[in-house]
C-alpha cells in the first residue's frame, strides 16, 4: 500500500463507523431496516391536510347510534353544529389557504356565526344493515356567517380592500340513529 491510500482507507473506515452508529442507522443493534429506517421529511402542507382529514372524520363524519326515544322524552335534536364545524365547512366552500405573503393575502376578521334550525324530523323505524331496527333523526341547520374580509395585494401596485359586510350561508345536516326497542320484548319507540 502506498503512503496516500493508507490514511485515506483509515479515514473512510472511521467515517463509516461514526456515521453508521449515529441517529437512526446502526450496524450493531441486530435486526434493522437498513436504509428504510432513515426518516423521510414530509411537507407541512401534506401533514396538515392529513391531520385535518383525520379531525373531520373523527368529529363530524360519523353517524352516532343513540338509545331509543322514550315516550314523553324530547324528540328534538339537541346538538347544534359547533363553531369549529361551521368554520371548517366554510373553509371547504371558500378556501383562503395558499395565498402568497406580501403579494396577495386574504384575511377574515370579526367573525360572527348565527345558527338556525330549519328542519327536525324522525323517519319511521326500519331495519338498517349492521345496526338493526332503528330510526334516522334528521336535523338541518342554516348557519349565517358575518365577517370582515380584508384583501391585501402587494405587487405591482400595493393596495388593501376591506369588505365590512361579507356574508356567507352554510347549510349543515346532523343525522343520528335512535335504536328501536328490543323486537322480542314488545317495547317500541314513540314513532
Amino acid at each position: 500500500m502506498s503512503k496516500k491510500t493508507l490514511p485515506l482507507a483509515f479515514g473512510l473506515l472511521v467515517a463509516f463507523i461514526s456515521l453508521s452508529n449515529t441517529g437512526c442507522v446502526t450496524i450493531t443493534d441486530g435486526n434493522s431496516l437498513g436504509l428504510l429506517a432513515i426518516p423521510i421529511p414530509v411537507s407541512p402542507y401534506f401533514q396538515k391536510m392529513q391531520e385535518d382529514r383525520f379531525w373531520e372524520n373523527e368529529r363530524y363524519n360519523n353517524v352516532p347510534i343513540l338509545d331509543p326515544i322514550v315516550p314523553g322524552g324530547p324528540t328534538t335534536a339537541l346538538d347544534e353544529p359547533s363553531d369549529d364545524e361551521v368554520m371548517r365547512a366554510f373553509e371547504r366552500a371558500n378556501p383562503v389557504q395558499g395565498g402568497l405573503p406580501l403579494l396577495h393575502e386574504i384575511q377574515r376578521n370579526n367573525v360572527r356565526i348565527v345558527k338556525e334550525k330549519i328542519a327536525d324530523y324522525i323517519d319511521p323505524p326500519r331495519v338498517y344493515p349492521l345496526i338493526g331496527p332503528a330510526q334516522l333523526h334528521h336535523a338541518h341547520y342554516k348557519c349565517t356567517i358575518y365577517y370582515t374580509e380584508v384583501t391585501r395585494v402587494g405587487w405591482p401596485v400595493p393596495y388593501t380592500t376591506r369588505n365590512e359586510d361579507a356574508v356567507q350561508v352554510i347549510y349543515i345536516d346532523h343525522n343520528h340513529f335512535h335504536r328501536v326497542g328490543k323486537p322480542d320484548s314488545g317495547m317500541t319507540s314513540m314513532y
